[in-house]
This record gives C-alpha cells, sequence and structure tokens, in this order.
C-alpha cells in the first residue's frame, strides 16, 4: 500500500470544500447587474448597476485625487448621489479602501476641465488634447490628500484600486492606455500630479 497517496487522500477530504471552490469570475461580476458583491472591495452602492446594455457608452478612466481629509470620500459620494450630474464622478475611494459607487451609469457627472493639456508633458496628449473630457470618461475620486497635497494614497486604497480598476475596464470594455491621471490631461495644482500614481500603477499591473 502507498502511504504517502493514502495519507494525501485523507488530507484532502478533511479540508472543508471551499477550499476547492474556484474564485469567482471577475469578468462576469462585471457584466451583472444590481449591487453584486465583488472579491476583495467593500463597496457602497449609493446606486446599483442597471442594465449594462444601457449604461452610458464610457470610453476612458480619470482618476482624480481631492483635498478632502479621511472620511470625505464619504460625504462626497453622498453629495453626488443626490445630484448626479454635479461637478465630482461617479466612484469615489476613502482611505480605508471603501468604494462608494454614487452615480447610475447612465448618468454624466461634471469633472475634468475639457482636456486642455497639450504640452505632452506626462504623455502623448494628440489622443487626449480636448478628446477625454467628462462626457466620455468614468470619474474615480480619492480622498485623504489633506492637508499634505503631495501625500500619496494609502496602502488600503491602492489594493481596492488593483480590483476596481479592472471591473471598470471588463464592465466598459477600456484598455489599459484609455486610464489616465487627471494631470495628464488638464493642466492642475502645479504642487503635485493629481493622479498620476494610481493611473501609472494599474497600467503597469496590466491586465
Amino acid at each position: 500500500m502507498n502511504f504517502r497517496l493514502v495519507a494525501a487522500a485523507l488530507f484532502a477530504l478533511s479540508l472543508p470544500a471551499c477550499a476547492f471552490a474556484q474564485s469567482p469570475d471577475l469578468a462576469a461580476i462585471a457584466r451583472s447587474s444590481g449591487t453584486p458583491d465583488i472579491p476583495g472591495l467593500k463597496m457602497v452602492w449609493l446606486a446599483p448597476w442597471g442594465d449594462f446594455a444601457k449604461a452610458h457608452p464610457w470610453r476612458n478612466i480619470i482618476v482624480h485625487q481631492t483635498e478632502g481629509p479621511a472620511g470625505s470620500a464619504r460625504g462626497g459620494a453622498l453629495a453626488q448621489s443626490k445630484n448626479p450630474t454635479r461637478r465630482g464622478v461617479m466612484v469615489w475611494v476613502e482611505t480605508d479602501g471603501t468604494v462608494y459607487w454614487a452615480v447610475g451609469e447612465h448618468l454624466v457627472p461634471m469633472h475634468g476641465d475639457g482636456a486642455n493639456r497639450n504640452d505632452n508633458k506626462y504623455i502623448d496628449n494628440g489622443p487626449t488634447y480636448r478628446q477625454v473630457v467628462g462626457s466620455n470618461s468614468i470619474g474615480v475620486e480619492f480622498a485623504g490628500n489633506f492637508p499634505d497635497v503631495t501625500r500619496g494614497p494609502t496602502d488600503a486604497q491602492i489594493a481596492a484600486w488593483r480590483i476596481l480598476v479592472k471591473v471598470l475596464r471588463a464592465r466598459y470594455g477600456i484598455p489599459l492606455d484609455r486610464v489616465y491621471a487627471h494631470n495628464w490631461i488638464d493642466f492642475k495644482d502645479a504642487r503635485y500630479c493629481e493622479g498620476c500614481a494610481l493611473a501609472r500603477m494599474a497600467r503597469e499591473w496590466g491586465e
């Protein structure tokens, strides 16, 4: 008798069934409706997903950072949900990694400054100038760089972003090279590069 095989079999039988369960298909979740549970994300649904076919035709993702203290993402998201087309974004990320989906995906919040950057400082602005704008771009706002605007995102925000950006790209069919930092496409605060680290991470992480 091969005692090693027997021992391995007994060990396998002793494992809980969940050990053999495959992780959910993120792409399938991304095309669902309602308020799905997304593994690895703490999502607060202020506006549920609707029928994917009726969503606005989003083509880009713009990463923003707000000079709000910890806790300000919740307030911003609640205000946005009450007035969806005000200046702001669809998705807000708190310093603890909590993601607030604030606006129905068929509505268009006001964000961005018209893609006015044309100096090629960070990327080639030929494809972005006056083209990557709020009406065709999902805005994601990361809170917490107050009072030091140069403070980077928290580890929890980075962990949430690693999953969130894949969900957004999968749901709306957005390629990696259409994930932009706000500072890449608009002339912003000269004290720091708004959204640059997070946008660069997303592109480096790849598919």
